[in-house]
């Protein structure tokens, strides 16, 4: 318990300290027109309220990711919470917070366009396929994973036969609408109250697990094995825990995100707490996640057995009914499977966006969002037909691509203004030779080499790609200001 209170308290202690100092480097202006008001659309530019831009966000950006890589990472032992407090605050929270405040400074505009802007662009065409590719996937992801999970739970509870069929195609439904219709009649309307649940959800069952009688929270472990590979299945810590452990502790899908609420923001002095401090809010979800399962089933190697015999979703489901009965345990779970629903559709959403800001698609008329949204729909429909393990694996390794893409992008802007680029860059290198190494090193997505030999290439290939961004960024000053973006 006091190792969990320990690592929460940390991530607090992140955001107030290190999320300053972020804040301060960046260098916000009180008084510049955020996209918000200077391209009002009444469908994506949108003023709405600090609060609620917080909720939408945190929302946005924590899918199925933060509640499933936790769990997988557990198997890994403690080791897994240590990544995700030191991930989150010098990487991820970062990595968010310059994805929002750089959009906010370029007009609104995706992340492609920024990485374009400040790497090239040869970055920016590769964003372009690289982002579209991760957020087809991550809307296929966080459709048949919620899908899976309410027919289990209608099934059980309920007796009905449902199909996951089905669900699948109800929340393809629902993506479509969410997808197309102006952020804040469902997305700005609803997803405050989603946040009620998902805060029930996070406190309620650690709160449960801390008090029960048959399970101690992280009690079966010492302080000593926060740096032991404990993986029953002989999977190397490194580099594997790094992408398996992305939302929670840094994650590329978030650049596609935060975009959407920093067309929404009133002013630039809320970026932290919307954007670094929505990251904060993850990890600590993240963290209550990898703790549940340490402590539900006592062991990695009985977490093994119940990855292995049901997947995550199995483990999210012993857990919020073992600890909170079938009342508690509903209500719980629905928090869960929330979280993939409200990243699944904004997933679309983005994709569309970028889709309209690469073609100049005027986004306010409705037939033109759908002409960009439905081909979107076609491919997440057929590519929910290949296994969901297959999916996840691409999805790790594109989702943590695109997070390097982002910090070196921010690490550029950094550069040309003369600032403390090291709070991007270094993350941006370690996050480097993790995806280098990785393919290089996985036989089933990669090249299958040795680990050394994988690993001595990655890191040769980051100090070769520090030096090149440096060179090319460093005190080269402002580019113009760019273009307002039209098409949305």
């Amino acid at each position: 318990m006091i190792w969990f209170l320990f690592c929460v308290g940390l991530l607090l202690a992140g955001y107030f300290i290190y999320g300053a100092l972020v804040e301060k480097i960046f260098g916000i202006n009180e008084q510049r027109t955020t996209p918000a008001y200077s391209q009002e659309d009444g469908v994506d530019f949108v003023p709405m309220s600090t609060p609620k831009v917080y909720l939408v966000q945190l929302l946005n950006i924590a899918g199925v990711g933060p509640i499933f890589g936790p769990i997988m990472g557990a198997l890994y032992g403690p080791a897994a919470m240590l990544w995700i407090v030191l991930g989150c605050i010098f990487g991820g929270a970062v990595h968010d917070y310059f994805a929002g405040m750089l959009s906010i400074r370029n007009g609104g505009a995706s992340v492609p366009s920024i990485t374009g802007r400040y790497l090239g662009n040869g970055a920016k065409h590769f964003m372009n396929v690289f982002a579209i590719v991760l957020l087809l996937l991550v809307g296929v992801v966080f459709v048949s994973a919620p899908a899976g999970m309410i027919t289990n739970l209608v099934n059980d509870q309920t007796g009905v036969d449902m199909s996951v069929t089905t669900m699948v195609v109800a929340i393809f439904a629902y993506y479509i609408i969410a997808t197309i219709v102006p952020i804040d009649k469902i997305i700005g309307r609803f997803y405050p109250l989603f946040g009620a649940l998902l805060v029930f959800m996070s406190v309620g069952l650690i709160t449960a697990v801390a008090f029960s009688s048959k399970h101690s929270l992280l009690g079966n472990y010492e302080m000593s094995q926060m740096f032991t590979n404990m993986n029953p299945n002989d999977m190397p810590l490194w580099p594997a825990l790094f992408i398996t452990i992305a939302c929670g502790a840094i994650s590329g899908f978030h650049a596609t995100q935060s975009p959407l609420m920093a067309r929404c923001m009133k002013n630039e002095k809320n970026g932290r707490f919307v954007f670094y401090g929505a990251m904060i809010g993850e990890g600590i979800i993240a963290l209550i996640w990898c703790a549940l399962a340490l402590s539900f089933f006592g062991s990695v190697e009985a977490l093994s057995d119940a990855v292995a015999n049901g997947g995550p979703g199995k483990v999210v489901y012993d857990a919020s009914f073992g600890l909170l009965g079938v009342a508690g345990g509903v209500m719980a779970f629905m928090g869960v499977i929330i979280l993939p629903i409200t990243s699944g559709d904004t997933a679309f959403r983005s994709s569309r966006l970028i889709l309209a800001e690469y073609f100049k698609v005027d986004q306010k008329p409705l037939l033109n969002r759908l002409l960009m949204a439905l081909p979107l729909f076609v491919i997440g429909g057929i590519l929910t037909q290949v296994d969901f393990g297959i999916i996840w694996r691409y999805f790790g390794f594109a989702n943590q691509t695109t997070a390097v893409m982002m910090l070196w992008t921010a690490s550029a802007y950094l550069l040309r203004h003369d600032k403390f680029h090291w709070i991007a860059t270094a993350p941006a290198m370690f996050m480097t030779t993790v995806v280098i190494c990785f393919i290089l090193n996985n036989d089933k997505l990669g090249l299958g080499l040795t680990m050394d030999i994988a690993t001595a290439i990655a890191i040769v290939s980051t100090m070769l790609i520090t030096g090149l961004v440096i060179y090319k960024s460093k005190g080269k000053g402002d580019l113009p200001e760019p273009e307002l973006i039209k098409a949305n």
